[in-house]
């Protein structure tokens, strides 16, 4: 008793003496209905930090099949059912609608006390596996976008609510037109560094002008994330995440989604055994940057598997400390049909069993709702 009021006193006057500011959460009824934030003296309020103890506990609400619905309810719904507060809401800005800063989404997630955190996805359609013609990486590297981008980035500095964003969802698979397959993979003599696989460099280069352009325009409410897949696909030299990476002024947070199976005919695999393969790579892209599973999920019915004990699997190993540099998580909280007519579920309401493994173990106090700001 005595040793954890000493270690919240520590963590307090830690956070006093470096500036960092709270973002401190609302009620619904578990909540208040409106965010406040308390600014400790020096803090910018601006960069999301990585918890001094614990995870933060984020989450994509079932914000439709488009990803961009948000709502209160979808929040309020899965707070509810899962008995924990968000730290942020995820969702998609897919420029498909055009570039434009989704102010309206925003405003709701901020009004519930809940950190907006954007996917940029520069995509023409839904449709994975597809070329994309309009917003290439080549077109955002040569400034096509700009007038738009600046734009985005002038609203969301207006806001002064702070953001969390990322570019690239998954970059190293090949389902997103952002991957370095079709741009170029490992070859090395058609853009940029000879010595450099093109598809990876093309992808770094569009991240840093978007970056570049919101630092011109001041945006400087926003914490940076990359996201990569655990495996890549293709299984490819080229495709390590390293060559992905921007470098560490551009980025803040590490993130990556880990899934189980998603169709019956996948192998089984546990969350741990995921993270075992994939934690060496994925903290050597930038030793000491945070690390957030900005996806993770695993379907129903499967022959060889359980989805109950696999989220038990993989919340009691995250509450054992198996992964230190892993700080934040964010369960894809969907369902949707494929094209042979199956239904992927990963929602956590698909069973009792299942809301109950996620219920018991979410509410651990190493799993965090206030984030930390400085």
């Amino acid at each position: 008793m005595y040793k954890k009021v000493y270690i919240y006193v520590f963590l307090f006057l830690s956070l006093l003496i470096g500036g960092c500011s709270i973002f401190t959460v609302p009620e619904h009824p578990l909540y208040s209905p409106t965010p406040t934030y308390t600014v400790l003296p020096q803090g910018g309020g601006e960069k999301l930090e990585p918890p001094p103890f614990g995870i933060y506990h984020g989450a994509f609400p079932d914000f439709g099949p488009t990803e961009d619905v948000v709502t209160r309810d979808a929040v309020l719904d899965f707070e509810r059912l899962v008995g924990k507060k968000i730290v942020w809401g995820y969702f998609s800005n897919n420029w498909y609608n055009g570039i434009v800063f989704p102010k309206d989404a925003v405003e709701t997630l901020h009004s519930l006390g809940v950190v907006p955190f954007i996917r940029l996805m520069p995509r023409s359609s839904l449709d994975t596996y597809i070329e994309e013609d309009e917003f290439t990486l080549d077109k955002i590297i040569r400034g096509d976008f700009d007038e738009e981008l600046r734009k985005w980035a002038q609203d969301a500095k207006d806001t002064g609510i702070p953001l969390l964003l990322e570019f690239g969802t998954e970059v190293n698979g090949d389902w997103f037109p952002w991957c370095g397959a079709p741009n170029g993979g490992g070859q090395t003599d058609g853009y940029g560094d000879p010595t450099y696989p093109d598809g990876p460099e093309r992808f770094k280069d569009a991240y840093r002008h978007i970056h570049d352009i919101f630092q011109e325009e001041g945006a400087n409410n926003i914490t940076w994330f990359i996201h990569y897949i655990a495996y890549p696909w293709p299984e490819a030299w080229w495709n390590k995440m390293s060559y992905y990476y921007p470098g560490d002024d551009y980025v803040d947070w590490i993130g990556v989604s880990v899934y189980g199976p998603l169709t019956p005919y996948e192998e089984w695999i546990e969350f741990p055994e995921i993270m075992n393969d994939i934690y060496d790579e994925l903290t050597s892209v930038s030793p000491g940057k945070p690390v957030a599973i900005l996806e993770w999920g695993v379907i129903d019915n499967h022959p060889f598997g359980d989805k109950a004990e696999w989220i038990r699997n993989a919340l009691t190993s995250l509450i054992d400390g198996d992964w230190p540099a892993v700080k934040a998580i964010s369960y894809w909280h969907s369902s949707w049909e494929e094209d042979d007519g199956t239904i992927t579920n990963l929602r956590l309401d698909s069973s009792p069993d299942v809301l109950e493994a996620y219920r018991s173990l979410i509410k651990n106090d190493v799993f965090i709702d206030t984030p930390i700001f400085h």
